[in-house]
């Protein structure tokens, strides 16, 4: 099942200069890299992405802090296209808490904040990505970050005889 998926590289990513090496990590494994921009988010789309239902499952300062972070800098808006990539990215990113993420995975490899750090200093937690949590929700927030015009399809020279869309 071919599939497309949403990933925010944040503004911790973009300050510490690992926003290629994160997306080479994408590529290697084979997704597509069908749209992808640098923008500073404004507060309304921050609020689009991080939903109602974020609040309703940790609370509203908890998305307050959240959209506060995507907004403090610019971020990497990538969606991506691959053989069921929704649970693909979402392993190579590894856990949300950076401290418990695996070795290996992003967050694993380049960050180590814990949500008791971040809520003790009253922040978000900087954990350098975002990815799509589901299939089902992918689309809706691919949507959110890109107009239909600015996604491409392509099929990749090696995947022609793989990957039947």
């Amino acid at each position: 099942m071919i599939q497309r998926t949403l990933v925010l590289l944040k503004p911790d990513a973009l300050e510490r200069g690992i926003t290629g090496e994160i997306i080479t990590r994408f590529e290697r494994v084979g997704a597509s890299i069908v749209g992808m921009k640098l923008l500073v988010s404004e507060k309304d789309t921050a609020k689009l992405h991080y939903t109602d239902d974020l609040a309703k499952r940790r609370g509203e300062k908890v998305r307050e802090l959240m959209v506060d972070m995507i907004t403090s800098g610019p971020i990497v808006a990538i969606a991506l296209e691959g053989i069921e990539i929704v649970e693909v990215v979402r392993k190579m990113v590894g856990a949300t808490e950076p401290k418990s993420a695996a070795p290996g995975t992003i967050r694993g490899d380049y960050a180590h904040v814990s949500f008791k750090y971040a809520d003790a200093n009253n922040i978000g937690v900087f954990n350098l990505i975002h990815a799509s949590g589901s299939v089902e929700e992918a689309p809706i927030e691919v949507a959110v970050w890109f107009r239909p015009e600015e996604l491409v399809s392509h099929n990749p020279t090696y995947t022609k005889f793989t990957i039947k869309k």
